[in-house]
């Protein structure tokens, strides 16, 4: 992907130029779009787009002449040639061949268009070059999350995002960090106190942080037919969690399609769920738009909604269980997992063609694909998890006696619950009204979370299964931890502990600052509600008894900064913040110690 030059202060002094052009790009539109009347003039905001346009212009046919290879230039760069075409027919044709009556405004169109395709594209794919800049990963990981974040609470700040007065930073700040962490706690109700407009930054927000802006530029690399360096191929290795580079490329467009087409089918099969949406009567685009939010916040398991209580008013619908839980525990397995399914299925259905259309014998084909480890932990983890959730909050709530969101608990319910209240944080009962035992069921839940390489939080199934395989493999007196006939290596057995560990240490800050800021204060709240709440940012699932409406300023600090921490995960900090330590290349002498 990278080009050489022959003049590098040239290319350096572009490279601030066209920053600043895209910041110029991004403010004109902030202003033409974010206010009710804009305080710039429309003529000065069209004419200020113009003169970026040409200063973009102008800046590719610089880079064009100061490249070395000019061919490679254009070939990196292929897909200018059609924009640009598009661009010049689209200024150059109205008036004349088309809309005669509204020329300026295809113009101006079209102009914007072409804007925010180069700055979307330039943004995306400067992520990747980033990433892999040989600088700390996990700091530029981080950075993405936080500049995210604050672009977002600045969008949403702007009086055209919400139905009444401007969004407060804080509010702002809070439902950014909320949407792009995808955990679903909400200060403001997103169906009744945002526009349209705010709606859909927070379902950017939500599928930019499920995916991450790394994966989202690699994905415009990949189409737009860039080719990854070496170092760029190992820096996108981290970050989708693959296990060889040759299959970089195959799993970034896997994690792609697979999202593209899981949240295409999740938004047909939710339409016909949306009868009766309040004042919304009905319309077409509306419902859309509903089921394409759900399904987006379901697959990257986010739990906002449009509604204020959730989804309880449509409990008894069929797609609530059939097309919201499957998308919630698919976006929960990781992108990892499901490539390996997608391959062993494609080679199944491959060895059955080949053996019975073809005729090919058994010996002529190749070893058939197995499942890994991580498959087989994640999937044996996960069913368990569901299947023990289900059967103790059925079995907590009966045994009171008592009824759910007003109606006696059934397996369904029981079974959403347990599936959500993992990792999504959607919910179909009060959550007030559960038990108190159920309540510290759900917190379990969520404290375990969703699975390795998915946009759940927790401290991952793999993290659970390695933490009790280690403490069965002490009770047989075994020397390795073992899973499926497989060894574990120690140093993953290490970092499961530690992941355990800062979890724990967190979630209990959180509890412990969260008492001090809002117990005298907040006397409706017990104990058990503050620690719900702080296992709920911890994990990034969005479930709350009641708590986060009511937040004093402090109080959403403390639940922004957990919500950072949970979608990043603590180890991920803590290596950031050693990223420059070096290994001790040195052992001291052992001595016997006796614990337990």
């Amino acid at each position: 992907m990278r080009i050489a030059y022959k003049n590098t202060r040239i290319e350096r002094t572009l490279t601030v130029v066209k920053a600043i052009a895209s910041a110029v790009v991004v403010a004109s539109f902030v202003t033409l779009f974010g206010f009710d009347k804009p305080f710039v003039p429309l003529p000065i905001l069209f004419n200020i787009q113009i003169g970026m346009l040409c200063i973009f212009l102008i800046g590719k046919v610089i880079r064009l002449f100061n490249a070395v290879s000019k061919k490679e230039y254009v070939v990196v760069n292929w897909f200018e040639i059609p924009m640009l075409i598009a661009l010049g027919i689209a200024v150059l044709g109205s008036g004349r061949w088309f809309s005669e009556t509204e020329p300026g405004q295809v113009r101006h169109l079209a102009v914007g268009i072409y804007l925010i395709i180069e700055v979307t594209v330039k943004v995306c794919i400067s992520s990747v070059s980033l990433a892999a800049s040989g600088k700390n990963p996990t700091g530029t990981l981080i950075a993405s999350f936080v500049v995210l974040i604050v672009a977002g609470a600045g969008l949403l700040m702007l009086p055209r995002a919400s139905t009444a007065a401007p969004l407060g930073f804080v509010d702002a700040l809070f439902t950014a960090t909320s949407a792009t962490c995808v955990t679903g706690l909400v200060v403001k109700d997103t169906g009744q106190d945002f526009t349209f407009m705010g709606q859909l930054v927070i379902l950017i927000l939500i599928q930019l942080g499920g995916l991450g802006i790394v994966v989202f530029g690699a994905v415009f690399a990949l189409l737009l037919g860039q080719a990854f360096s070496v170092r760029e191929s190992v820096a996108m290795q981290d970050v989708v969690s693959a296990q060889t580079l040759s299959r970089i490329g195959n799993m970034i467009l896997f994690i792609f399609v697979t999202t593209v087409v899981i949240e295409a089918a999740g938004a047909f099969l939710l339409y016909p769920m949306w009868d009766n949406i309040p004042g919304w009567q009905g319309d077409a685009h509306f419902r859309w738009f509903c089921s394409i939010f759900h399904s987006i916040s379901a697959f990257c398991n986010a739990g906002f909604g449009l509604f204020s209580d959730s989804l309880i008013r449509y409990h008894r619908q069929w797609q609530i269980y059939a097309v919201i839980c499957p998308l919630i525990v698919l976006g929960g397995l990781g992108f990892g997992v499901l490539y390996n399914l997608a391959n062993m299925a494609g080679n199944r259905i491959q060895r059955f063609f080949l053996k019975h259309v073809t005729r090919r014998h058994q010996l002529q084909m190749e070893v058939p694909k197995r499942m890994h480890l991580q498959t087989k932990v994640v999937l044996s983890v996960s069913a368990a998890l569901i299947v023990s959730g289900t059967l103790t909050i059925l079995l907590f709530e009966r045994y009171t006696g008592r009824s759910v969101a007003g109606r006696s608990p059934d397996v369904l319910a029981a079974l959403f619950q347990a599936v959500s209240g993992r990792t999504a944080g959607f919910n179909i009962v009060d959550i007030a009204a559960m038990t108190p035992s159920s309540k510290i069921m759900l917190i379990l839940l969520m404290f375990i979370g969703g699975s390795p390489g998915s946009a759940a939080g927790g401290i991952k199934t793999v993290t659970l299964a390695v933490i009790v395989m280690t403490v069965l493999a002490t009770l047989r007196k075994r020397g390795e931890v073992e899973m499926f006939r497989r060894s574990v290596r120690p140093v993953v057995v290490g970092r499961a502990i530690t992941v355990t560990m800062l979890f724990a240490v967190v979630l209990f800050v959180a509890m412990l600052a969260l008492s001090v800021t809002e117990g005298p204060l907040s006397g409706d709240f017990t104990m058990l509600d503050l620690m719900f709440e702080s296992a709920s940012a911890l994990g990034t699932v969005g479930l709350s008894t009641g708590v986060t409406p009511t937040l004093t300023t402090a109080g959403k600090a403390i639940i922004i900064v957990v919500m950072l921490i949970g979608r990043l995960g603590p180890l991920t900090l803590l290596a950031a913040l050693t990223f420059n330590l070096k290994p001790i290349r040195y052992n001291y002498p052992d001595e016997a110690i006796i614990v337990g």
